[in-house]
């Protein structure tokens, strides 16, 4: 059988973030179990994403898919769908827009709600729309009106081997502080800033714990301000975007992970640094309790209260038995997203 895929994503891990990576781990995964795919990438751009988006899609119109299943990945396909005739059309929401944009403000809440208005027309035209959580079929269901009958719950996959080898040829061993580690693009809705004032509380009870953050985005500037306002010195470390290598190597390197976002579909980072042997600390919120299980794989906490994060993080880094056991359980229940697995699914979700 031959995909296409349709996204206006940036393709790379750095830009496109857990969305580009998803698509990628599914494509390949389809072409481990010998189907055809191709990935009709974002080309021009312009510097304002929404008008790429809209231009993206223009594009597909003029040029349309030649596949068996074409899949419109969040809004990508939209106008082409409109006119698609008999053509099969799938719709696979990673993000769903009208959810994030409740945690934005100003010109993004804008221009993110003109883009779930064009997500929405998206959905309404596909045969099928494949969500990674049951949150978000309950959200999709909410926000767009989409009938249970219409949706299938795909979970996103991981490239568990890849991993692997990354981990291996990173591994030197604990670093010597306590350390804490969140990997996450910068938007209001990953509450980084909770995650800074639990850092602030959590040096006061375990001197030398540190807390490094993976990423840049919107909140970048907003976040150093606020570092530094809290006088949090070398107890927090803003790395920026690394390469999966140097990923690696941080989350080999950590004692466990913590990201307190309130929104996400599925949260890819989380089976990342489970799948390295990290207990996770969270919040009760969105998708996250369907991935991280609470006194299982992690430990989880009530949303933007950072005395409950610091709290979670003291335990995690005063019990190296308790780190142990969560640890071994993440990383068996990651093995369910290895890619072939997931494709699978996918496959039966398009039949």
């Amino acid at each position: 059988m031959r995909f296409e895929f349709l996204s206006s994503t940036p393709p790379s891990p750095t830009e496109g973030s857990g969305t580009f990576v998803a698509i990628d781990g599914l494509a390949r995964g389809l072409a481990r179990l010998g189907h055809g795919v191709a990935l009709r990438p974002l080309g021009r751009r312009t510097g304002v994403h929404t008008l790429d988006r809209w231009l993206y899609n223009a594009g597909v119109v003029l040029r349309p898919p030649d596949a068996d299943v074409t899949v419109g990945v969040d809004l990508d396909g939209f106008l082409w769908a409109r006119r698609r005739g008999r053509a099969r059309f799938v719709v696979m929401l990673k993000g769903i827009i009208a959810d994030e944009l409740r945690n934005e403000r100003g010109l993004v809440r804008a221009l993110l709600t003109v883009q779930a208005r064009w997500e929405r027309a998206n959905t309404e035209r596909a045969e099928r729309v494949v969500v990674p959580s049951r949150y978000s079929a309950s959200v999709a269901q909410e926000v767009y009106g989409i009938p249970p009958a219409r949706l299938a719950v795909v979970p996103e996959p991981l490239d568990l081997a890849d991993w692997r080898r990354r981990f291996v040829a990173a591994a030197r061993g604990k670093a010597v502080r306590p350390t804490v580690l969140a990997v996450a693009r910068m938007y209001p809705r990953k509450r980084l800033d909770d995650l800074l004032r639990a850092a602030a509380i959590l040096r006061g009870r375990i001197p030398g714990a540190r807390v490094r953050i993976v990423g840049e985005g919107p909140e970048s500037a907003r976040l150093r301000a606020l570092h530094r306002e809290l006088g949090l010195g070398d107890s927090v470390t803003f790395l920026g975007e690394v390469s999966r290598g140097d990923l690696a190597v941080e989350y080999v390197s950590a004692h466990c992970f913590c990201l307190p976002t309130v929104q996400e579909g599925f949260g890819l980072a989380f089976a990342e640094a489970m799948a390295a042997g990290l207990p996770v600390v969270a919040c009760r919120a969105a998708a996250v309790p369907e991935l991280v299980e609470d006194r299982r794989t992690g430990l989880l906490v009530t949303p933007r209260r950072p005395d409950e994060l610091a709290t979670a993080m003291e335990t995690l880094l005063m019990d190296d038995d308790l780190r142990r056991e969560l640890g071994a359980r993440g990383a068996e229940r990651v093995a369910a997203l290895d890619l072939e697995r997931v494709a699978a699914r996918f496959l039966e979700a398009c039949a």
